[in-house]
């Protein structure tokens, strides 16, 4: 019953907010609810008639302390007052509502339901105390004394329909139908009869199971609209579910008789096709819907996901669901909703990736904006792509995809990371840069952090290369805050620094984060290594980086040349004098001119 529970607020709400509506209703509602139907108002007190004129003062007086004090805050204080208030008069109905509230708050449930029923009883026409006490009843899922306090709080505003939904909801909970019935009369009453209230008898009609005035109910409605075949057609179908297919056939007959292309009608003569096994009669009828352009778009993807979910069911060929798209999209060649269902279709089929981008290359074709199919586009272009930097062949097809993405997705910052990353895999630091500049320009509280990170941690690594290192920092630091645990960033950022000589001991905080993460991660270990080398703890960094030697696949000319400064100063001449020798044979990243003098000289030597 979640459903009615969404109807009324939580019987927990905070006590500051029902308080001052109790403040409200206990002053203008309760003193004037009385005057309102022609009577002089009158409060509890004199209701009760059983306290003298200066015990009434004396509440009176505590009662307002007891608001002012609620007012400033002092809620223990309100308590101990409205207690007060009650030991003077035990008939002050407002006193007992407002108490209500602070046991609620306090979870005293049954202690806060007496008191509102109290407050109810003393004061049965105070409609906020009645409303409260019947939310309560519901917040405890007491659903038959919820019932019969709304059915009160009706009796006296018979207006309020907000109050016969809830009795309605409450009924069919019950399967009272006859109740849902009645209160849906009291709506027809106050707002006049509708068709939506016409349709919801007859919904409960068959909840009761009494098909005859089910019936009767459609075709009173169907008589009052003699111009509208959608209530001819309702009643066919109502007919067909209850086994009474001739009857139904008729009336679609009837209907496509007077209007042959209405979609309706069409449908519903589709589903009596197939639900009598008549398979070409249901076929022929199934291209009538789906190749017409009079047929609107939602009745074509029903009947074509009935078309689907058949095919499935029976594991059919998928090509002849595509060969029936292809000639939706042939009967109408700039719908790109078809085209978006065919290649919905094709994923799950999992069929060819060749063929799959053919269709989304024709789908963006006619939904250039489309960026779920760029986007898809692009996972496929990169899909088993294990190699880096990127082939060329691959860049530039991300290219071609991304760039126009700029100009019909601006907001899409995905587009802008592979747009960028293509240059940058092609060396264009350029174009790449700019790209970035570009996409951070996008950047709001709702993008992809891991996007945004990455966004960053590129652009700090070309700022680098061109030498700009404040800029560089700057961007690695940006990167940091939208994904503190970068590792790739917090590794270049800390090696930078290194090499620099820069802030070492921001770099060391770094680079231990990346080892912890990745602890057999070469590249990790070796920038680690580095960084206790530049602050000559030697022996530390000679455990790193035998450990990057010994995880270093390919055995890099950085990480060997590293590992030959770092055991020299370890003073073992032997193995420095070995790395430093497969260092030179790769020459790769590495000074040879620096390699052969720290050969030739069996020592460290700076570049």
């Amino acid at each position: 019953m979640s459903v009615l529970l969404s109807l009324v607020s939580d019987r927990h709400t905070s006590v500051k907010a029902l308080l001052l509506a109790a403040i409200l209703f206990a002053g203008s509602q309760l003193m004037f609810a009385d005057a309102r139907k022609g009577r002089p108002a009158a409060s509890s007190a004199a209701v009760a008639g059983s306290i003298t004129k200066n015990d009434s003062l004396r509440f009176n007086y505590y009662f307002l302390e007891a608001v002012a004090q609620q007012n400033a805050g002092h809620y223990d204080a309100a308590f101990d007052l409205l207690n007060h208030c009650l030991d003077i008069n035990p008939h002050a109905a407002e006193a007992y509502f407002m108490r209500s509230l602070y046991l609620s708050e306090l979870k005293k449930d049954s202690l806060a339901l007496r008191d509102l029923q109290t407050a109810a009883q003393l004061r049965p026409d105070n409609d906020t105390y009645l409303e409260r006490l019947a939310q309560f009843y519901l917040g405890m899922q007491d659903y038959a004394k919820a019932t019969d306090a709304y059915e009160r709080l009706y009796a006296t505003h018979d207006d309020r329909t907000d109050v016969l939904n809830i009795l309605i909801q409450l009924y069919q909970q019950s399967k009272n139908y006859d109740g849902m019935l009645r209160c849906i009369n009291r709506i027809g009453q106050v707002e006049g009869e509708t068709e939506a209230i016409t349709m919801s008898k007859m919904r409960v009609y068959e909840l009761k199971g009494d098909k005859k005035n089910a019936l009767r109910t459609l075709k009173e409605l169907a008589k009052e609209h003699p111009n509208d075949l959608n209530y001819k057609i309702m009643m066919g179908n109502w007919l067909m579910q209850h086994q009474r297919q001739k009857e139904a056939f008729d009336l679609f007959t009837e209907a496509l008789k007077e209007e042959p292309d209405n979609s309706y009608a069409q449908g519903s003569m589709y589903d009596y096709y197939r639900a009598n096994g008549m398979k070409q009669q249901a076929a022929d009828m199934r291209d009538r819907i789906l190749l017409s352009d009079k047929t609107p778009l939602q009745t074509k993807m029903v009947v074509v996901r009935q078309v689907i979910a058949d095919n499935e069911a029976v594991r059919g060929d998928s090509t002849e669901v595509l060969t029936l798209l292809d000639r939706m999209m042939k009967a109408s060649p700039k719908d790109a909703d078809v085209a978006s269902l065919k290649v919905a279709y094709m994923q799950l089929k999992k069929m060819p990736k060749m063929e799959v981008d053919s269709a989304l290359h024709h789908l963006l074709a006619l939904s250039p904006d489309n960026a779920g199919a760029r986007l898809q586009l692009v996972q496929n272009a990169l899909q088993g792509n294990t190699v880096s930097p990127w082939p060329k062949q691959l860049c530039d097809s991300i290219i071609e995809i991304c760039k126009p993405a700029l100009q019909y997705n601006p907001d899409e910052m995905a587009f802008y990371y592979y747009l960028g990353l293509a240059y940058f895999m092609k060396d264009d630091n350029d174009r790449a840069l700019d790209t970035f500049r570009r996409g951070v320009g996008e950047i709001n509280s709702q993008s992809n952090p891991d996007i945004v990170s990455d966004f960053y941690a590129i652009m700090g690594d070309i700022l680098h290369q061109k030498g700009l290192d404040a800029e560089a920092y700057a961007a690695y630091d940006s990167c940091l805050q939208w994904k503190p645990d970068n590792v790739s960033c917090l590794n270049n950022y800390a090696y930078y620094l290194s090499v620099k000589g820069d802030n070492l001991q921001k770099a060391e905080a770094m680079s231990l984060r990346t080892v912890k993460a990745e602890p057999k991660n070469a590249t990790y270990l070796d920038t680690y290594a580095w960084i206790l080398f530049m602050q000559k703890r030697y022996a530390e960094a000679k455990i790193y980086i035998d450990q990057a030697v010994q995880n270093d696949s390919t055995l890099s000319d950085v990480v060997l040349e590293h590992a030959g400064d770092i055991h020299s100063m370890n003073n073992d001449v032997v193995n420095a004098v070995k790395y430093w020798k497969l260092a030179l044979e790769k020459h790769k990243d590495v000074n040879e001119a620096v390699l052969r003098k720290k050969i030739k000289l069996r020592r460290y030597v700076k570049e």
